[in-house]
Protein backbone atom coordinates (compact mmCIF):
# COMPACT_ATOMS: atom_id res chain seq x y z
CA UNK A 1 0.00 0.00 0.00
CA UNK A 2 1.63 3.72 -1.08
CA UNK A 3 2.22 5.65 2.07
CA UNK A 4 -0.62 8.32 3.31
CA UNK A 5 1.17 11.68 2.72
CA UNK A 6 0.94 12.97 6.35
CA UNK A 7 1.11 16.19 5.59
CA UNK A 8 -2.72 17.89 5.57
CA UNK A 9 -4.59 16.79 2.58
CA UNK A 10 -8.28 17.35 1.70
CA UNK A 11 -10.08 13.99 1.62
CA UNK A 12 -12.35 14.09 -1.62
CA UNK A 13 -15.10 11.27 -0.79
CA UNK A 14 -17.41 10.21 -3.84
CA UNK A 15 -20.32 12.55 -3.93
CA UNK A 16 -22.03 13.84 -6.88
CA UNK A 17 -20.57 17.41 -8.59
CA UNK A 18 -23.38 17.88 -10.21
CA UNK A 19 -26.08 20.17 -8.38
CA UNK A 20 -28.31 18.13 -5.65
CA UNK A 21 -31.56 16.63 -7.28
CA UNK A 22 -34.69 17.69 -4.74
CA UNK A 23 -33.96 14.91 -1.49
CA UNK A 24 -38.39 14.49 -2.32
CA UNK A 25 -37.00 13.45 -5.87
CA UNK A 26 -34.91 10.71 -4.20
CA UNK A 27 -36.93 8.69 -2.03
CA UNK A 28 -37.66 5.31 -3.31
CA UNK A 29 -41.36 3.84 -3.89
CA UNK A 30 -42.89 0.54 -3.90
CA UNK A 31 -40.61 -0.06 -0.53
CA UNK A 32 -43.07 -1.16 2.19
CA UNK A 33 -40.00 -0.16 5.10
CA UNK A 34 -39.77 3.26 2.87
CA UNK A 35 -43.42 4.04 2.87
CA UNK A 36 -43.94 2.95 6.51
CA UNK A 37 -41.45 5.86 6.81
CA UNK A 38 -43.32 8.74 4.86
CA UNK A 39 -46.56 7.84 6.57
CA UNK A 40 -45.21 8.58 9.80
CA UNK A 41 -43.73 11.41 8.68
CA UNK A 42 -47.18 12.61 7.59
CA UNK A 43 -48.90 11.87 10.44
CA UNK A 44 -46.90 13.64 13.20
CA UNK A 45 -43.01 13.18 12.60
CA UNK A 46 -40.92 15.80 14.97
CA UNK A 47 -40.46 19.42 13.62
CA UNK A 48 -38.01 20.30 16.22
CA UNK A 49 -34.48 19.25 16.40
CA UNK A 50 -34.25 17.31 19.66
CA UNK A 51 -37.01 15.19 18.75
CA UNK A 52 -36.26 14.87 15.07
CA UNK A 53 -32.87 13.31 16.31
CA UNK A 54 -34.39 10.24 18.79
CA UNK A 55 -36.88 10.09 15.61
CA UNK A 56 -33.28 9.47 13.35
CA UNK A 57 -32.26 6.92 15.85
CA UNK A 58 -35.64 5.54 16.00
CA UNK A 59 -35.61 4.91 11.84
CA UNK A 60 -31.80 3.31 12.01
CA UNK A 61 -33.57 0.27 12.82
CA UNK A 62 -34.83 0.19 9.38
CA UNK A 63 -32.23 -0.92 6.63
CA UNK A 64 -34.10 1.16 3.67
CA UNK A 65 -32.14 3.69 2.73
CA UNK A 66 -35.37 5.07 1.22
CA UNK A 67 -36.49 5.51 4.47
CA UNK A 68 -33.06 7.72 5.52
CA UNK A 69 -34.04 9.70 2.22
CA UNK A 70 -37.01 10.29 3.39
CA UNK A 71 -36.06 11.62 6.85
CA UNK A 72 -33.37 13.98 5.41
CA UNK A 73 -36.54 15.14 3.08
CA UNK A 74 -38.27 16.02 5.91
CA UNK A 75 -35.47 17.95 7.84
CA UNK A 76 -34.52 19.81 4.73
CA UNK A 77 -38.25 20.66 4.59
CA UNK A 78 -38.31 22.18 7.94
CA UNK A 79 -34.73 23.77 7.48
CA UNK A 80 -33.45 21.65 10.63
CA UNK A 81 -30.56 20.10 7.51
CA UNK A 82 -28.60 23.23 8.43
CA UNK A 83 -28.81 22.37 12.45
CA UNK A 84 -25.54 20.63 13.06
CA UNK A 85 -26.60 18.16 15.75
CA UNK A 86 -29.57 17.11 13.22
CA UNK A 87 -27.34 17.18 10.52
CA UNK A 88 -24.60 14.61 12.59
CA UNK A 89 -27.63 12.33 12.75
CA UNK A 90 -28.26 12.29 9.23
CA UNK A 91 -24.40 11.50 8.25
CA UNK A 92 -24.58 8.88 10.19
CA UNK A 93 -27.55 7.59 9.56
CA UNK A 94 -26.41 7.48 6.08
CA UNK A 95 -23.27 5.62 6.75
CA UNK A 96 -25.68 2.66 8.76
CA UNK A 97 -27.13 2.56 5.75
CA UNK A 98 -23.97 2.25 3.52
CA UNK A 99 -24.84 5.13 1.67
CA UNK A 100 -21.31 6.92 1.42
CA UNK A 101 -21.90 8.80 -1.09
CA UNK A 102 -25.61 10.52 0.70
CA UNK A 103 -23.40 10.99 3.80
CA UNK A 104 -20.64 12.77 2.03
CA UNK A 105 -23.02 15.00 0.23
CA UNK A 106 -23.72 16.38 3.96
CA UNK A 107 -20.45 16.30 5.10
CA UNK A 108 -18.95 18.12 2.48
CA UNK A 109 -21.83 20.40 2.27
CA UNK A 110 -21.64 22.48 5.12
CA UNK A 111 -17.73 22.98 5.85
CA UNK A 112 -18.19 25.95 8.43
CA UNK A 113 -20.84 23.59 10.61
CA UNK A 114 -18.19 20.43 10.99
CA UNK A 115 -17.33 19.54 14.25
CA UNK A 116 -15.67 16.42 15.97
CA UNK A 117 -18.95 14.36 15.87
CA UNK A 118 -19.37 14.79 12.42
CA UNK A 119 -15.63 14.06 11.58
CA UNK A 120 -15.76 10.69 13.88
CA UNK A 121 -19.10 9.84 12.62
CA UNK A 122 -17.24 9.76 9.42
CA UNK A 123 -14.21 7.81 10.04
CA UNK A 124 -16.00 5.48 12.11
CA UNK A 125 -18.78 4.93 9.12
CA UNK A 126 -16.26 4.20 6.55
CA UNK A 127 -14.09 1.71 9.02
CA UNK A 128 -17.36 -0.27 9.36
CA UNK A 129 -18.22 -0.40 5.78
CA UNK A 130 -14.89 -1.75 4.62
CA UNK A 131 -12.89 1.25 3.74
CA UNK A 132 -10.33 1.73 6.55
CA UNK A 133 -7.71 3.53 3.94
CA UNK A 134 -10.53 6.36 3.81
CA UNK A 135 -11.29 6.32 7.59
CA UNK A 136 -7.52 6.69 8.30
CA UNK A 137 -7.12 9.58 5.96
CA UNK A 138 -10.36 11.52 7.18
CA UNK A 139 -8.73 11.01 10.74
CA UNK A 140 -5.47 12.24 9.63
CA UNK A 141 -6.90 15.17 8.10
CA UNK A 142 -9.23 15.82 11.02
CA UNK A 143 -6.06 15.26 13.52
CA UNK A 144 -3.34 17.98 11.55
CA UNK A 145 -5.23 21.05 13.07
CA UNK A 146 -5.98 22.07 9.69
CA UNK A 147 -9.61 21.75 10.01
CA UNK A 148 -9.80 23.88 13.57
CA UNK A 149 -11.35 20.47 15.15
CA UNK A 150 -9.86 19.60 18.54
CA UNK A 151 -9.73 15.54 18.32
CA UNK A 152 -11.15 14.21 21.87
CA UNK A 153 -10.97 10.62 23.42
CA UNK A 154 -14.10 9.12 20.98
CA UNK A 155 -12.26 10.65 17.52
CA UNK A 156 -9.03 9.45 18.87
CA UNK A 157 -10.16 5.73 19.52
CA UNK A 158 -11.94 5.54 16.29
CA UNK A 159 -8.55 6.63 14.55
CA UNK A 160 -6.50 4.01 16.06
CA UNK A 161 -9.33 1.23 15.78
CA UNK A 162 -8.98 2.68 11.57
CA UNK A 163 -5.32 2.53 11.81
CA UNK A 164 -5.59 -1.50 12.97
CA UNK A 165 -7.65 -2.22 10.12
CA UNK A 166 -4.94 -0.80 8.18
CA UNK A 167 -2.37 -2.47 9.90
CA UNK A 168 0.24 0.17 8.71
CA UNK A 169 2.71 0.86 11.58
CA UNK A 170 3.84 3.97 9.87
CA UNK A 171 0.52 5.50 10.10
CA UNK A 172 -0.24 4.09 13.40
CA UNK A 173 2.73 5.88 14.59
CA UNK A 174 1.98 8.99 12.61
CA UNK A 175 -1.50 8.88 14.08
CA UNK A 176 -0.15 8.73 17.64
CA UNK A 177 1.83 11.53 17.16
CA UNK A 178 -0.97 13.86 16.01
CA UNK A 179 -3.07 12.78 19.14
CA UNK A 180 -0.61 12.76 22.19
CA UNK A 181 1.25 16.45 19.93
CA UNK A 182 -3.04 17.72 20.63
CA UNK A 183 -2.29 16.78 24.36
CA UNK A 184 -6.07 14.82 24.07
CA UNK A 185 -6.85 12.83 27.54
CA UNK A 186 -7.49 9.38 26.49
CA UNK A 187 -9.87 7.31 27.96
CA UNK A 188 -9.72 3.40 28.52
CA UNK A 189 -11.40 2.70 25.47
CA UNK A 190 -8.90 4.99 23.28
CA UNK A 191 -6.17 3.46 25.40
CA UNK A 192 -7.95 -0.03 24.26
CA UNK A 193 -7.78 0.91 20.75
CA UNK A 194 -4.09 2.23 21.56
CA UNK A 195 -2.98 -0.79 22.24
CA UNK A 196 -5.03 -3.15 19.90
CA UNK A 197 -3.33 -0.75 16.82
CA UNK A 198 0.13 -1.35 17.85
CA UNK A 199 -0.15 -5.19 18.56
CA UNK A 200 -2.42 -5.38 14.77
CA UNK A 201 0.31 -3.16 13.45
CA UNK A 202 2.84 -5.57 14.20
CA UNK A 203 4.29 -3.71 16.70
CA UNK A 204 3.86 -6.25 20.41
CA UNK A 205 6.64 -4.23 22.10
CA UNK A 206 4.96 -1.34 21.59
CA UNK A 207 1.68 -2.18 22.83
CA UNK A 208 2.70 -4.03 25.55
CA UNK A 209 4.41 -1.12 26.60
CA UNK A 210 1.55 1.60 26.15
CA UNK A 211 -0.59 -1.27 28.40
CA UNK A 212 1.31 -0.84 31.01
CA UNK A 213 1.63 2.88 30.97
CA UNK A 214 -2.21 3.04 30.91
CA UNK A 215 -3.02 5.87 33.65
CA UNK A 216 -6.90 4.46 33.75
CA UNK A 217 -8.30 1.50 35.77
CA UNK A 218 -7.95 -1.54 32.97
CA UNK A 219 -10.67 -3.18 32.20
CA UNK A 220 -11.02 -6.93 30.73
CA UNK A 221 -10.90 -5.79 27.41
CA UNK A 222 -7.83 -4.15 27.99
CA UNK A 223 -6.51 -7.36 29.02
CA UNK A 224 -7.85 -9.52 26.29
CA UNK A 225 -6.43 -7.02 23.91
CA UNK A 226 -2.74 -7.50 25.20
CA UNK A 227 -3.62 -11.74 25.58
CA UNK A 228 -5.11 -11.69 22.22
CA UNK A 229 -1.55 -9.92 21.12
CA UNK A 230 0.62 -12.02 22.35
CA UNK A 231 -1.12 -15.12 21.54
CA UNK A 232 -1.61 -13.84 18.15
CA UNK A 233 2.31 -13.32 17.96
CA UNK A 234 3.39 -16.37 19.16
CA UNK A 235 3.67 -15.32 22.07
CA UNK A 236 1.85 -17.95 24.35
CA UNK A 237 4.25 -17.86 27.07
CA UNK A 238 3.49 -14.27 27.83
CA UNK A 239 0.29 -14.39 27.12
CA UNK A 240 -0.24 -17.01 30.20
CA UNK A 241 1.57 -14.82 32.28
CA UNK A 242 -0.52 -11.96 31.65
CA UNK A 243 -3.58 -13.84 32.30
CA UNK A 244 -2.11 -14.67 35.95
CA UNK A 245 -1.21 -11.42 36.30
CA UNK A 246 -5.01 -10.48 35.43
CA UNK A 247 -6.08 -13.13 38.27
CA UNK A 248 -3.87 -11.41 40.58
CA UNK A 249 -5.43 -7.94 39.66
CA UNK A 250 -8.96 -9.23 40.49
CA UNK A 251 -10.36 -9.08 37.09
CA UNK A 252 -12.77 -11.30 35.91
CA UNK A 253 -12.06 -12.86 32.33
CA UNK A 254 -14.94 -13.13 30.14
CA UNK A 255 -15.65 -15.98 26.85
CA UNK A 256 -13.15 -13.42 24.67
CA UNK A 257 -10.26 -13.97 27.43
CA UNK A 258 -10.72 -17.83 27.94
CA UNK A 259 -10.71 -18.38 24.05
CA UNK A 260 -7.54 -16.67 24.13
CA UNK A 261 -5.81 -18.22 27.28
CA UNK A 262 -7.09 -21.88 26.05
CA UNK A 263 -5.62 -21.06 22.42
CA UNK A 264 -2.04 -20.22 24.09
CA UNK A 265 -2.31 -23.24 26.27
CA UNK A 266 -3.09 -25.55 23.30
CA UNK A 267 0.10 -24.26 21.50
CA UNK A 268 2.26 -24.62 24.09
CA UNK A 269 0.96 -27.40 25.43
CA UNK A 270 -0.04 -26.53 28.57
CA UNK A 271 -2.71 -29.44 29.59
CA UNK A 272 -1.85 -28.42 33.42
CA UNK A 273 -2.83 -24.44 32.87
CA UNK A 274 -5.64 -25.60 30.48
CA UNK A 275 -7.34 -27.84 32.94
CA UNK A 276 -7.08 -25.04 35.88
CA UNK A 277 -8.81 -22.95 32.95
CA UNK A 278 -11.97 -25.73 32.96
CA UNK A 279 -12.43 -25.86 36.40
CA UNK A 280 -12.36 -22.31 36.98
CA UNK A 281 -15.13 -22.23 34.07
CA UNK A 282 -16.84 -24.18 36.62
CA UNK A 283 -16.22 -23.12 39.87
CA UNK A 284 -16.38 -19.26 39.21
CA UNK A 285 -17.84 -18.96 36.20
CA UNK A 286 -20.63 -21.68 36.59
CA UNK A 287 -20.21 -23.44 33.78
CA UNK A 288 -20.88 -27.17 34.16
CA UNK A 289 -20.70 -27.77 30.15
CA UNK A 290 -19.22 -25.64 27.77
CA UNK A 291 -20.45 -24.60 24.15
CA UNK A 292 -19.81 -22.09 21.38
CA UNK A 293 -16.73 -20.47 20.86
CA UNK A 294 -15.79 -21.46 24.41
CA UNK A 295 -16.58 -24.90 23.94
CA UNK A 296 -14.54 -25.43 21.01
CA UNK A 297 -11.24 -23.54 22.22
CA UNK A 298 -11.59 -26.00 25.46
CA UNK A 299 -11.89 -29.29 23.06
CA UNK A 300 -9.30 -28.09 21.01
CA UNK A 301 -7.09 -27.17 23.94
CA UNK A 302 -7.61 -30.92 25.05
CA UNK A 303 -7.44 -32.48 21.47
CA UNK A 304 -3.83 -30.70 21.16
CA UNK A 305 -2.06 -31.47 24.82
CA UNK A 306 -3.09 -35.18 23.79
CA UNK A 307 -5.76 -35.35 26.21
CA UNK A 308 -8.06 -37.20 23.72
CA UNK A 309 -10.24 -38.68 26.32
CA UNK A 310 -11.17 -35.60 27.95
CA UNK A 311 -11.41 -33.42 24.85
CA UNK A 312 -14.27 -36.48 23.63
CA UNK A 313 -15.79 -35.66 26.92
CA UNK A 314 -16.10 -32.02 26.60
CA UNK A 315 -17.22 -32.88 22.47
CA UNK A 316 -20.27 -35.43 24.47
CA UNK A 317 -21.37 -32.61 26.66
CA UNK A 318 -21.54 -30.00 24.27
CA UNK A 319 -25.64 -29.02 23.17
CA UNK A 320 -24.35 -27.48 20.30
CA UNK A 321 -21.82 -28.38 18.06
CA UNK A 322 -20.74 -26.90 14.84
CA UNK A 323 -18.37 -27.46 11.78
CA UNK A 324 -15.16 -26.09 13.99
CA UNK A 325 -16.26 -28.28 16.65
CA UNK A 326 -16.39 -31.45 14.47
CA UNK A 327 -13.21 -30.66 12.78
CA UNK A 328 -11.20 -30.06 15.93
CA UNK A 329 -12.33 -33.64 17.24
CA UNK A 330 -11.74 -35.28 13.98
CA UNK A 331 -8.63 -33.96 13.43
CA UNK A 332 -7.56 -34.66 17.41
CA UNK A 333 -8.75 -38.06 17.48
CA UNK A 334 -6.47 -38.82 14.00
CA UNK A 335 -3.63 -37.15 15.24
CA UNK A 336 -3.54 -39.16 18.40
CA UNK A 337 -3.82 -42.41 16.41
CA UNK A 338 -8.09 -43.13 17.12
CA UNK A 339 -8.31 -43.32 13.32
CA UNK A 340 -10.98 -45.42 13.36
CA UNK A 341 -12.56 -42.72 15.81
CA UNK A 342 -12.05 -40.14 13.47
CA UNK A 343 -13.51 -41.42 10.42
CA UNK A 344 -16.53 -42.82 12.44
CA UNK A 345 -17.04 -39.33 13.85
CA UNK A 346 -16.76 -37.79 10.25
CA UNK A 347 -19.57 -40.26 8.97
CA UNK A 348 -21.78 -38.41 12.27
CA UNK A 349 -21.31 -34.91 11.08
CA UNK A 350 -22.36 -35.82 7.88
CA UNK A 351 -25.64 -37.78 9.19
CA UNK A 352 -26.09 -34.58 10.87
CA UNK A 353 -26.07 -32.39 8.30
CA UNK A 354 -23.25 -30.79 9.08
CA UNK A 355 -21.02 -29.13 6.02
CA UNK A 356 -17.15 -30.27 6.71
CA UNK A 357 -14.48 -27.61 6.68
CA UNK A 358 -11.00 -27.61 5.48
CA UNK A 359 -9.75 -28.58 8.94
CA UNK A 360 -12.57 -31.59 9.16
CA UNK A 361 -11.21 -33.10 5.70
CA UNK A 362 -7.35 -32.85 6.66
CA UNK A 363 -8.34 -34.82 9.68
CA UNK A 364 -10.31 -37.01 7.67
CA UNK A 365 -7.34 -37.75 5.13
CA UNK A 366 -5.04 -38.01 8.37
CA UNK A 367 -7.04 -40.43 10.00
CA UNK A 368 -6.85 -42.40 6.24
CA UNK A 369 -3.34 -42.06 6.07
CA UNK A 370 -2.85 -43.61 9.55
CA UNK A 371 -5.19 -46.48 9.28
CA UNK A 372 -3.58 -47.24 6.02
CA UNK A 373 -7.20 -46.65 4.32
CA UNK A 374 -4.93 -45.07 1.08
CA UNK A 375 -8.15 -46.07 -1.21
CA UNK A 376 -10.95 -43.92 0.58
CA UNK A 377 -8.16 -41.22 1.13
CA UNK A 378 -7.85 -40.81 -2.04
CA UNK A 379 -11.56 -40.78 -3.06
CA UNK A 380 -11.82 -38.24 -0.27
CA UNK A 381 -8.97 -35.91 -1.80
CA UNK A 382 -10.66 -36.17 -5.09
CA UNK A 383 -14.33 -35.61 -3.79
CA UNK A 384 -13.21 -32.19 -1.59
CA UNK A 385 -14.62 -29.79 -3.96
CA UNK A 386 -17.17 -31.75 -5.79
CA UNK A 387 -18.89 -32.57 -2.77
CA UNK A 388 -17.71 -30.09 -0.06
CA UNK A 389 -17.35 -27.30 -1.89
CA UNK A 390 -13.50 -27.14 -0.41
CA UNK A 391 -10.73 -26.04 -2.45
CA UNK A 392 -7.81 -29.13 -1.39
CA UNK A 393 -4.82 -26.74 0.10
CA UNK A 394 -1.25 -27.82 0.62
CA UNK A 395 -1.67 -29.24 3.52
CA UNK A 396 -3.84 -31.57 2.11
CA UNK A 397 -2.09 -32.23 -0.66
CA UNK A 398 1.04 -33.16 1.72
CA UNK A 399 -1.28 -35.21 3.83
CA UNK A 400 -2.21 -37.50 0.84
CA UNK A 401 1.40 -37.55 -0.57
CA UNK A 402 2.59 -38.81 2.55
CA UNK A 403 -0.40 -41.70 2.78
CA UNK A 404 1.45 -42.57 -0.55
CA UNK A 405 4.44 -42.62 0.70
CA UNK A 406 4.10 -45.08 3.39
CA UNK A 407 2.41 -47.23 1.56
CA UNK A 408 5.16 -47.24 -0.89
CA UNK A 409 3.41 -46.26 -3.66
CA UNK A 410 6.08 -43.58 -4.48
CA UNK A 411 5.12 -43.16 -8.58
CA UNK A 412 2.00 -41.99 -7.47
CA UNK A 413 3.16 -39.84 -5.02
CA UNK A 414 5.23 -38.27 -7.07
CA UNK A 415 2.83 -37.73 -9.84
CA UNK A 416 0.34 -36.14 -7.35
CA UNK A 417 3.32 -33.84 -7.00
CA UNK A 418 3.64 -33.27 -10.27
CA UNK A 419 -0.17 -32.61 -10.56
CA UNK A 420 -0.49 -30.23 -7.78
CA UNK A 421 -2.27 -26.85 -8.86
CA UNK A 422 0.34 -24.69 -5.94
CA UNK A 423 4.14 -25.16 -6.21
CA UNK A 424 4.80 -28.39 -3.74
CA UNK A 425 5.86 -26.50 -0.43
CA UNK A 426 8.62 -27.96 2.07
CA UNK A 427 5.32 -30.35 4.00
CA UNK A 428 4.73 -32.00 0.69
CA UNK A 429 8.84 -32.38 -0.21
CA UNK A 430 9.27 -33.65 3.04
CA UNK A 431 6.94 -36.19 2.64
CA UNK A 432 8.02 -37.39 -0.74
CA UNK A 433 11.37 -37.17 0.34
CA UNK A 434 11.13 -38.86 3.28
CA UNK A 435 9.06 -41.68 1.51
CA UNK A 436 11.91 -41.72 -1.07
CA UNK A 437 14.93 -42.50 2.24
CA UNK A 438 12.60 -45.25 3.72
CA UNK A 439 12.80 -47.57 0.21
CA UNK A 440 15.90 -46.34 -0.62
CA UNK A 441 14.83 -44.46 -3.72
CA UNK A 442 18.25 -42.29 -3.68
CA UNK A 443 17.61 -41.58 -7.61
CA UNK A 444 13.58 -40.48 -7.09
CA UNK A 445 15.12 -37.99 -4.38
CA UNK A 446 17.74 -36.69 -6.61
CA UNK A 447 14.75 -36.11 -9.45
CA UNK A 448 12.77 -34.24 -6.88
CA UNK A 449 15.67 -31.86 -5.49
CA UNK A 450 16.67 -31.10 -9.49
CA UNK A 451 13.18 -29.56 -9.87
CA UNK A 452 13.28 -27.42 -7.03
CA UNK A 453 14.72 -23.84 -7.60
CA UNK A 454 17.38 -22.23 -5.55
CA UNK A 455 14.79 -20.34 -4.18
CA UNK A 456 12.26 -22.94 -2.72
CA UNK A 457 15.20 -25.08 -0.84
CA UNK A 458 14.00 -25.56 2.75
CA UNK A 459 16.87 -26.75 4.94
CA UNK A 460 15.14 -30.04 5.69
CA UNK A 461 15.04 -30.64 2.51
CA UNK A 462 19.04 -30.78 1.96
CA UNK A 463 19.35 -32.60 5.21
CA UNK A 464 17.37 -35.39 4.19
CA UNK A 465 18.78 -35.68 1.12
CA UNK A 466 22.43 -35.49 2.75
CA UNK A 467 21.27 -38.51 4.99
CA UNK A 468 20.29 -40.25 2.43
CA UNK A 469 23.46 -39.94 0.70
CA UNK A 470 25.21 -40.94 3.85
CA UNK A 471 23.33 -44.00 4.16
CA UNK A 472 23.99 -45.24 1.01
CA UNK A 473 27.57 -44.31 2.00
CA UNK A 474 27.93 -41.60 -1.01
CA UNK A 475 29.73 -39.56 1.63
CA UNK A 476 30.81 -37.54 -1.00
CA UNK A 477 28.02 -36.37 -2.45
CA UNK A 478 26.71 -35.66 1.35
CA UNK A 479 29.38 -33.45 1.99
CA UNK A 480 28.22 -31.31 -1.08
CA UNK A 481 24.84 -31.41 -0.47
CA UNK A 482 26.10 -29.73 2.67
CA UNK A 483 28.33 -27.45 1.17
CA UNK A 484 25.62 -26.40 -1.01
CA UNK A 485 22.81 -25.83 1.85
CA UNK A 486 25.63 -23.72 3.46
CA UNK A 487 26.25 -21.28 -0.07
CA UNK A 488 22.69 -20.82 0.18
CA UNK A 489 22.85 -19.69 3.54
CA UNK A 490 20.22 -21.94 4.73
CA UNK A 491 20.49 -23.11 8.46
CA UNK A 492 18.60 -26.14 10.24
CA UNK A 493 16.37 -24.83 12.91
CA UNK A 494 17.43 -25.90 16.21
CA UNK A 495 15.08 -28.69 17.85
CA UNK A 496 12.90 -27.77 20.57
CA UNK A 497 10.32 -29.24 23.26
CA UNK A 498 8.36 -27.95 25.74
CA UNK A 499 7.28 -29.29 29.49
CA UNK A 500 5.12 -27.43 32.02
CA UNK A 501 6.04 -27.87 35.59
CA UNK A 502 3.40 -26.73 38.53
CA UNK A 503 1.96 -24.20 35.44
CA UNK A 504 4.86 -23.40 33.98
CA UNK A 505 6.04 -24.36 30.62
CA UNK A 506 9.87 -24.96 30.05
CA UNK A 507 11.16 -24.84 26.67
CA UNK A 508 14.03 -26.42 25.91
CA UNK A 509 16.54 -25.54 22.80
CA UNK A 510 18.96 -28.38 21.06
CA UNK A 511 22.11 -26.51 20.96
CA UNK A 512 23.99 -27.33 18.36
CA UNK A 513 27.41 -29.38 18.93
CA UNK A 514 30.21 -26.91 17.29
CA UNK A 515 28.28 -23.80 18.71
CA UNK A 516 29.79 -21.92 21.65
CA UNK A 517 27.51 -21.16 24.62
Amino acid sequence: MAPYPFQHKPLHLPHSTKPATPIHDRLGHGDPRADAVSASLRQGAPTDARGLRVFIKAVSASSSSASAAAVHAHAAKLGLERERTVRNSLIALYLARGDRAAAGALFHGFPDGRDVVSWTAMVTGHARLGFPDEAVALFLEMADGGCGVAVDAVAAAAGFAACAEVRDLALAREAHRRVAAAEVALDVVAWNALVDMYAKCGDVAAAHRWFRAMPASKTVVSWNTMISAFARTGEHGEALALFREMQRAGVRPDDATLVAVLGACAQLGALDTGRWVHAYMRRQLGRREADGVVGNALLDMYAKCGAVDQAVAVFDGMARRDVYTYASMILGLATHGRAEDALALFAAMRRAGVRPNAVALLGVLSACCHAGRVEEGLRHLRDMARCHGVTPGIEHYGCAVDMLGRAGRLDEAEALVAAMPATPDALVRGSLLAACRARGDVERAERLMRSMNDDDGDSGDYVLMSNMYASRGRHGRAVRVRKKMRRSKLTKEPGCSAIEIDGVVHEFHAVPANSVT
